[in-house]
């Protein structure tokens, strides 16, 4: 009778283990190949997909296979998801309940939620309007009224929180609080609308305590705080209803304005920068394309239009245009995509193919490779090519069903998260999970 001798032992053991490690590692790059959407406007906080390996074509022209469907309750933030979780803010109307909820990315389980009693002043009372912010073992988020917190991401307890309404003085803009906080090192930069130069604070995001405060302007705005680099020096924007404000990000110091008055205070899409440029968009004054040094702004071009229905550039309500080295994209006031030259702001193409016709339609447009999505406000996905050359849609499907009345329509105005190659979306419904993995 024959025995195995202990090198063929030794042997088989280590294949054995080199089996492991390489299915491990495999494991690991499937994990590590999957970007997360931690904040508004995804990891780079620039409204771009940047997963590969994401479908060509919907495999339906009606509604897109779900990977999961869970229940939520009414508001505008959208989802954000980081290390296999999920955040969504919502609001229970009848308890008058904001929440923030905690779900498994994989799964769609629940896994915690914080809730506290909020009575709203505002318009458009429909629940929470900005993302939550996750940053390693912290989500940090800000309600409809301004209460915001930071909390642990394992079990919903509360590292500090603050109220802009009893703390700051904030007297609330007319539709709330809406622009996301920026995470900048060991800093939480938001917009607060304090009084006494409170417009902007800045928090030690472990501690909660103030390290800075800039600019006096109550009135606030809703356009999310994003930090760009020109001339070599990192510059916080500010975009409020008096001006577009450029701030050093360590201490707050104002390096340069541009004075800027916006009606309603409705500025509201996120600045986009390309080389020494930064666009800016709004719903009644239209767009400003200014030229940015280290301390300094000029305004190179803007639009002309007469009001918000004669327009010949670009006045976007809420979604963020997409500027290229030759083109901007982006949504108008009653539902045109339209194609600009970035150099004049001159007009060269517009359809409402993607989002219908009517005051405030909008879509939100996601470079992804280089085709685009868009999300329109009927909750459709669309997979397109946008082009100076014109609109080319590639395929549609239905997301999630539009659920909040507006002007005798019915709207989501959600901005979708793109993570894990899925995409996460809501309504006043449903929180689903679609996988748009090839």
């Amino acid at each position: 009778m024959s025995t195995v001798s202990p090198f063929l032992n030794f042997v088989v053991l280590c294949c054995r283990a080199a089996a492991c490690i390489i299915a491990l590692m495999v494991v690991l790059s499937m994990r590590t190949s999957a970007d997360d959407w931690p904040q508004w406007g995804g990891p780079k906080r620039d409204c771009v997909w940047h997963e590969a390996g994401i479908v060509d074509k919907f495999p339906t022209d009606g509604l897109l296979p779900r990977v999961w469907s869970v229940e939520v309750a009414e508001g505008y933030s959208g989802p954000a998801v980081a290390d296999g979780r999920v955040f969504l803010t919502d609001r229970i109307a009848d308890g008058e309940l904001e929440r923030l909820l905690c779900f498994n990315a994989e799964t769609g389980k629940p896994l915690w939620k914080h809730e506290y009693y909020v009575r709203y002043s505002i318009g458009y009372a429909h629940g929470p309007r900005a993302t939550p912010v996750i940053d390693q073992n912290r989500v940090y988020f800000i309600g409809a009224q301004g209460d915001m917190f930071c909390m642990n991401v394992k079990d919903g307890s509360i590292i500090w929180q603050k109220s802009f309404e009893k703390d700051f003085g904030t007297e609330m803009p007319t539709w709330g609080m809406a622009a996301a906080p920026l995470v900048d090192g060991e800093r939480l930069i938001t917009l607060v609308g304090g009084k006494e130069n409170g417009l902007v604070v800045c928090f030690d995001k472990l501690t909660g305590k103030e390290l800075w405060r800039s600019l006096n302007d109550l009135s606030i705005g809703y356009c999310p705080p994003v930090i760009y680099e020109f001339a070599e020096r990192r510059q916080l924007i500010i975009w409020h209803p008096s001006a577009v404000s450029s701030l050093d990000p360590e201490t707050g110091t104002v390096l340069w304005e541009v004075p800027w008055a916006i009606k309603a205070g409705l500025c509201v899409p996120m600045p986009r920068k390309l080389d020494d440029r930064l666009f800016l968009t709004s719903f009644y004054e239209g767009p400003h394309m200014l030229k940015v040094s280290a301390d300094h702004a000029d305004i190179l071009w803007k639009g002309n239009g007469v009001n918000e229905e004669q327009t010949d550039k670009l006045h976007s309500i809420m979604p963020t245009p997409v500027v290229t080295k030759d083109n901007i994209f982006g949504i108008c006031s009653y539902g045109q995509l339209r194609c600009l030259k970035t150099e004049t702001g001159e007009r060269v193409w517009e359809t409402r193919e993607a989002t219908g016709e009517g005051r405030w339609w909008n879509a939100f447009i996601v470079p992804q490779g280089d085709r685009y999505f868009l999300h329109n406000e009927q909750g459709d996905l669309i997979i397109a090519n946008l082009s100076e050359s014109g609109y080319e849609e590639i395929s549609r499907a239905r997301l999630v069903e539009p659920t909040r009345p507006v002007q005798r329509r019915m709207t989501i105005w959600s901005h979708p998260a793109f993570a894990m190659k899925s995409v996460f979306a809501r309504n006043d419904k449903e929180l689903v999970r679609v996988n748009l993995a090839k």
